[in-house]
């Protein structure tokens, strides 16, 4: 059962979904998100929500650490920017969503490149203790402001169609008994945004720019030697990054409705993301969507284990969830280092040589 026709020329190399089993995987994905809002209920339309921003965050990360070989601990930093953007701008100027979205991006961005010559020197563990030290000065500089960003006590996310209060989001609408409420309103928008990042780092992947981000992963030096400056590509791997993390951060925002700085924007967030495009299979496009995904599903899984479990059972749900990924990653950094795409890898190449066994 192979997946697609053999390649015979660049432009079939260049197709997206070149297999008949791609582009049917794809249709059955556009059916089951379009039936998903009318068939859940809104706690699971919630849910997928919140998976949905894990998957344009780590759509971010994966960019920085996963195509260009940079450590970042401070990921978190840069969906604070976007989140308290997407704040700010809804609090205090009624601006739309459609046009806070993309301010917010733009001004993670801009934080992203500010940071990213500091890179330039940097690797491994050093670029990761300054990428730590990034979340404790932008979480200072938002509690520094309390009259903007609502300093400790939080601040609320309102979010609008247009410019004016009367056009909130917060309305349900009903058509015959079904009701469309606000978390329904939302998927839809997170539907296009997530489909829009996950194509965008596809395509980056397959371009001039990814193709140079993944040399300097390999080898920066070598990378050079055959035309490639790995200055320019960091710091432009920087500030993607950073900006699809900002678009997270704001479908964080107005998924949360209401903000505070710690938690949730603090170093546990980094982690969980790290831990996620591990999970997933870091370097790859289905690592970055598999990998939260898989996240939230096990999420309630290792609460359950963890009450089970003796020594365990006495910390918070918290802190056995948390314990009990990082044996998981570690499990995975041991037995399968390329995550959930390198068992997904195993199960294609399977049906790819069936009915033989080699």
């Amino acid at each position: 059962m192979p997946n697609r026709p053999l390649t015979t020329d660049y432009l079939q190399e260049r197709k997206l979904l070149a297999g008949r089993w791609e582009r049917r995987g794809l249709l059955l994905l556009v059916l089951l998100l379009i039936g998903f809002p009318f068939l859940a209920s809104t706690n699971w339309v919630t849910i997928a929500n919140l998976t949905m921003v894990a998957v344009v965050g780590s759509v971010a990360l994966m960019i920085l650490t996963g195509f260009t070989g940079q450590i970042s601990l401070g990921h978190a930093a840069f969906l604070a920017v976007g989140a308290y953007t997407a704040a700010v701008l809804g609090t205090h100027w009624q601006m739309p969503f459609w046009l806070i979205i993309p301010l917010a991006g733009f001004a993670a961005a801009a934080v992203g490149l500010a940071v990213g010559p500091f890179a330039l020197r940097l690797e491994g563990l050093y670029l990761a203790i300054v990428t730590v030290g990034l979340i404790f000065l932008v979480n200072h500089v938002l509690l520094s402001y309390p009259d903007i960003t609502g300093g400790v006590g939080g601040i609320a996310v309102p979010m609008y169609a247009g410019f004016s209060e009367a056009t909130s989001m917060g309305d349900s609408w009903r058509i015959g008994s079904f009701e469309i409420n606000f978390e329904r309103k939302v998927y839809v928008l997170y539907v296009l945004l997530t489909l829009v990042s996950v194509f965008a780092i596809r395509n980056l992947g397959r371009s001039n720019a990814g193709r140079a981000m993944m040399a300097v992963r390999d080898h920066d030096l070598a990378a050079a030697v055959m035309g490639v400056n790995p200055a320019r590509t960091k710091i432009i791997a920087f500030g993607l990054s950073s900006f699809f993390a900002g678009v997270a951060g704001a479908m964080f925002a107005f998924q949360q409705q209401y903000l505070t700085v710690e938690p949730p924007f603090n170093l546990l967030m980094s982690v969980q993301y790290i831990a996620m495009i591990v999970l997933g299979g870091i370097g790859t496009v289905f690592g970055a969507v598999a990998g939260p995904i898989a996240f939230v599903v096990l999420s309630p899984i290792m609460e359950a284990v963890g009450r089970s479990l003796p020594i365990i059972d006495q910390l918070n749900s918290t802190q056995q969830s948390t314990l009990l990924f990082a044996l998981l990653v570690i499990g995975f950094l041991i037995f399968e280092p390329l995550g959930l795409y390198g068992i997904w890898l195993r199960i294609k190449r399977y049906f790819m040589a069936w009915p033989f066994s080699y």
